[in-house]
């Protein structure tokens, strides 16, 4: 005879969970009652019962000063708020599935939705979900909801959010699903049901089907037991439901090939052990199957280690743990804040149902209990691992700057706490470092001590060693014309230095503007980004000159493009003087309008006819490139088809009588003036 154990026979995930929470209670010497059966499993509850811990159903029956472990099914809102008046330390052991349905029907009928319970109305878990909404409706299977929707043409209308005991068939599910989508208009559909429970039964199908006889074990009282037991008889013509070893009756499996066990989710694994081994007794199981089946069962139940590193599949992602199935009797979970480093990131964004990862063993209950585990602490110390490296082979690291302390900077290095002293940040002594923070930079690890867990960084050597690259790489390249795009480092009376990539050269003012300036903040400012160009480099010295006006920017060349004699452009008046008016054609570019030529009559003054500011229409008739003069004329435009009468020449004040400071030429470029070698700034 062979005999085949299901690989998910046994406690799932939400029982393991509950009593690991009641085995740490008594371990710390708490006085500890359990609200309920804390599953539905006479042996198991006898257990705690040996080792102190009653099991109560009412309020009144729980001592004063007693530690409260809520059983998995969960208890009703009103009786949990009661709970909490008492004078009691309470540990909610709900299955976390089981807490998700909590929290659907909770928020369903908040936003004024109609809360659908599918399963059995008297169920533990059922009464417990009921209890979170003021106005369940439950059904027990297909037929009572359909009965129901068709009852009256309104509840067809209502806005249903539907959700399932975890234990449930998926047949009937699937059923329950049919009926609601093909007549209800509004609805929400939330698959409750335990993917721990769905694969339970999947497998014991599979199981029932290629076995002579299959034994289920658990108590009668058990739903999703009773469930497997049904799910077995479809497939096998033998079913026998168990409690224990000592119900199994050796006749009738005489005569089968093979016997399959599986287990309830509330059966703990020493009565699945007994009724193997008592199988084996009676039946004479061969020896080599029998050796197979016990070595599949102590590795199913083997004992994991804190500290182990060991790979899992993830079966579920809770509302405040992620569910993870280690191949093992140990149900393992990553509790929210133990998925990763990053506190922005949600568990459902980086892993789905399915997904095989490995985790770090963070505390296990070794019979029967659970394991907590932990990816954000194995993540960490792969970390370790990489900020060690860089250390060692003294490459830069990136991280976030977190705080600011009296000593320097804190960064975050893919969650490893990096220490800056202020002298290693690459702010000025005295300087703001509170402006580095939230920054993203890169820099070098200098000290790395993984036992003290102590890391020293440095942003400054990191930036030193790339500026000197910089300045290198600037120096070998560097000719007289090349084109940099710059930032304004500093302003002088005389002219701006601008870093061209980790060297600064001097702009002289004479080379900042076409125009007349009288400081250089007139057209730059500290941080401006600007094109400049090379006038002139010395390596020795270690001195650029560097020039920003091109002949592009210069006005007379914009003017000479723009315009030609004969040209009409409207001009303002900005300087009135004896013998005319001076006129601004573009910025930076003037031209004279003669006394004669402002109007088409005699003037005294020319302020009778002309104001300050004033804009006017003339044409141009003359340009003197070599001297940068311009002629105007209002009255060639008032006149156009009279001759121009001819003034007396005498009468004319001639332009290179006018003042400097009264002439429209554009100023000629002053020489470049050498900045003092001591204020030339690599």
């Amino acid at each position: 005879m062979k005999i085949e154990v299901a690989k998910t026979a046994g406690f799932c995930y939400g029982v393991n969970r509950a009593v690991g929470l009641v085995e740490q209670a008594i371990a710390d010497g708490k006085s500890t009652v359990t609200f309920g059966p804390i599953a539905h499993n006479r042996h198991l509850v006898h257990h705690f019962e040996e080792l102190g811990v009653k099991e109560i159903s009412r309020l009144d029956e729980i001592p004063e000063g007693a530690t409260v472990v809520i059983r998995s099914h969960g208890i009703p809102r009103a009786t949990y708020e009661a709970l909490e008046q008492k004078n009691v330390e309470i540990i909610d052991a709900t299955c976390p599935s089981v807490k998700r349905i909590h929290s659907l029907v909770a928020k369903a009928e908040e936003q004024g939705r109609q809360p659908v319970i599918i399963g059995t109305p008297t169920h533990p878990e059922i009464v417990a979900i009921a209890g979170w909404c003021r106005h369940p409706l439950v059904f027990a299977n297909a037929e009572e909801l359909e009965n129901w929707l068709n009852s009256s043409p309104e509840n067809k209308n209502l806005p249903i959010t539907m959700v399932s005991q975890t234990t449930s068939t998926q047949f009937l599910w699937d059923s329950c699903k049919k009926i609601v989508k093909k007549v209800c208009t509004n609805r929400e559909i939330f698959d409750t049901i335990c993917r721990a429970t769905e694969n339970r039964q999947k497998e014991a199908a599979e199981l029932a089907a290629n076995c002579d006889a299959m034994i289920v074990v658990g108590d009668r009282n058990s739903s999703n037991t009773g469930r497997l037991a049904h799910i077995c008889s479809e497939h096998c013509v033998r079913v026998d439901l168990i409690d224990c070893a000592d119900e199994l009756e050796p006749a009738v499996y005489q005569n089968c090939t093979t016997v399959g066990i599986t287990a309830g989710a509330s059966t703990p694994a020493w009565i699945i052990k007994e009724v193997n081994e008592t199988m084996s007794e009676i039946t004479n199981v061969d020896a080599v199957a029998e050796e197979s089946f016990e070595a599949l069962l102590e590795n199913s139940i083997k004992t994991l280690n804190t500290g182990d590193k060991v790979f899992g599949t993830v079966t579920s992602i809770g509302s405040t743990e992620v569910q993870v199935d280690l191949g093992t009797k140990h149900a393992g979970y990553i509790p929210y804040d133990e998925v990763s480093a990053d506190p922005n990131v949600k568990p459902e964004d980086i892993l789905k149902p399915g997904d095989e990862i490995e985790v770090f063993v963070v505390r296990v209950n070794d019979q029967e209990g659970t394991v907590q585990l932990s990816r954000k602490k194995l993540e960490g110390m792969k970390v370790w691992d990489d900020v060690e490296k860089a250390f060692e082979e003294k490459t830069p690291v990136e991280g976030v700057i977190t705080e600011e302390n009296k000593g320097g900077l804190v960064a975050n290095v893919k969650g490893v706490r990096v220490f800056i002293p202020a002298s290693q940040t690459g702010v000025a002594k005295g300087g703001d470092l509170s402006e580095l923070k939230g920054q993203t930079l890169k820099m070098k690890i200098t000290e790395f001590n993984r036992a003290r867990r102590r890391v020293v960084g440095s942003i400054r050597a990191l930036s030193g060693e790339a500026r000197k690259a910089a300045i290198e790489k600037i120096w070998s390249e560097i000719e007289v014309g090349k084109k940099y795009t710059g930032t304004v480092k500093s302003l002088t009376s005389y002219g701006a230095f601008v870093d061209i990539g980790g060297v600064d050269g001097m702009v002289h003012i004479s080379e900042l503007s076409w125009g007349r300036i009288k400081t250089p903040d007139e057209v730059v400012k500290v941080g401006d980004t600007i094109e400049v160009f090379v006038l002139k480099a010395d390596p020795e010295k270690k001195k650029i000159s560097l020039g920003y006006k091109t002949p592009e920017m210069n006005p007379w060349n914009q003017f000479c493009e723009k315009y030609s004699v004969g040209d009409v452009a409207t001009v303002k008046i900005v300087k009135i003087v004896d013998f005319g008016a001076f006129a601004e054609i573009l910025p930076g570019v003037d031209g004279l309008i003669h006394i004669s030529q402002v109007a088409d009559h005699r003037v005294e003054k020319v302020a009778d006819v002309l104001s300050e500011g004033q804009e006017v229409d003339v044409k141009i008739t003359d340009v003197d490139n070599e001297r940068k003069r311009i002629s105007l004329s209002i009255r060639k435009l008032l006149e156009p088809s009279a001759p121009a009468e001819a003034e007396p020449e005498e009468e004319e004040a001639p332009i290179e009588e006018a003042a400097p400071a009264e002439e429209a030429p554009v100023e000629e470029a002053a020489p470049v003036e050498e900045a003092p070698a001591e204020e030339t700034a690599e």
